[in-house]
């Protein structure tokens, strides 16, 4: 049963990128994202043992990259079959600083939704909220 909130071609796009490309130890984990116009951004992580960054970090530079600055809705989805992946902590305060208003795909198989990214951090620190004004 598909739940009809979740972005079923996100995690489709995504699911196709970890299944063709991820490959070894450095590519586990691929990311899909739906810009504001429709389109749909995938990248995968970079892993290193300095930390590389996650799918969900290199998908924002891809999007940049197709001078797409306004994404909607993103999933993260594991190689080796493993399903959808949510967020690392870091991604989320990335994710929310980037797009406040972005919706992430979590959960699995049939129990898979979609929750506003602030929801993935409550009370959380943003950085928008503590610049100086320089006015």
């Amino acid at each position: 049963m598909q739940t009809p909130d979740v972005d079923h071609e996100l995690i489709e796009a995504a699911t196709h990128v970890a299944r063709t490309r991820c490959r070894g130890d450095n590519h586990t984990v691929a990311s899909a994202a739906r810009a504001r116009d429709g389109r749909i951004i995938t990248a995968v992580n970079a892993y290193h043992f300095t930390g590389g960054p996650c799918a969900e970090l290199v998908v924002i530079g891809a999007a940049a990259t197709e001078g797409v600055y306004e994404l909607e809705t993103i999933v993260a989805v594991g190689d080796r079959d493993r399903g959808v992946v949510p967020p690392c902590g870091r991604c989320r305060q990335a994710l929310l600083d980037y797009f406040p208003d972005l919706k992430v795909i979590v959960g699995e198989g049939d129990a898979t939704r979609t929750v506003p990214i602030s929801d993935l951090l409550p009370a959380t620190y943003v950085w928008a909220d503590h610049q100086l004004d320089t006015e």
